[in-house]
């Protein structure tokens, strides 16, 4: 049976990794989005595949234990932060769930593959990004934890910094075709999102 002190020893390491992950990657992808590296996307499985693929699993394990370790110990009321957390957390990550299975796994993961502009990408040039930001808010909230919390918010911030690095690389793969996709098509989500939702 773990201590108390180990557990928080632990909890605080787990925390540290799990930032530590997230923030390389999100330098790669920076660096990347202000043409200092070539980071993300990498096209093809080659060393900076893996490499971010390796930092993102760490960073998502580091993430359920510490939530694990730390659950409701920030003391927001449980029952709004339980019944908030699970509206956003449940269908923000089944719409991303739907928009990777729709785009392919190939192009997923940032391999080069085909320009998706269908099915859930006729709303949004970047669905996934969109459900995995509300399902990252509503997680925060399920765990009621300031270290989740902190977690997550790096997390989003991921998912709004990668379209910037992806445009470039888009845009030069896929020429017109994608400019003309990104003039109808918001990055995330707007009134023409609305329309065309309201348009089926």
């Amino acid at each position: 049976m773990l201590g108390w002190s180990t557990l928080e020893s632990l909890t605080s390491a787990l925390f540290a990794v799990g930032i530590g992950a997230l923030s390389l990657n999100v330098a790669g992808v920076v660096a990347s989005a202000v043409g200092a590296a070539d980071y993300w996307p990498p096209g093809e499985r080659d060393c900076r595949f893996y490499a971010q693929w390796a930092l993102s699993q760490t960073f998502t394990v580091c993430l359920l234990l510490v939530a694990i370790a730390d659950w409701n110990e920030l003391g927001v009321p449980r029952g709004p932060s339980l019944v908030v957390g699970l509206a956003l957390f449940v269908p923000g990550f089944a719409v991303a769930i739907a928009a990777g299975l729709d785009l392919g796994g190939e192009e997923t993961v940032g391999l080069t593959g085909e320009l998706r502009t269908d099915g859930w990408y006729r709303y949004s040039r970047n669905p996934q990004y969109v459900g995995y930001i509300i399902a990252s808010v509503g997680f925060a909230l399920l765990a009621n934890s300031a270290l989740v919390a902190v977690l997550c918010t790096v997390y989003v911030g991921w998912w709004l910094l990668l379209p910037l690095a992806e445009e470039p690389w888009l845009r030069e793969q896929y020429g017109e075709e994608y400019e003309r996709y990104a003039e109808r098509v918001p990055r995330f989500a707007g009134v023409e999102t609305v329309r065309a939702l309201a348009s089926r």
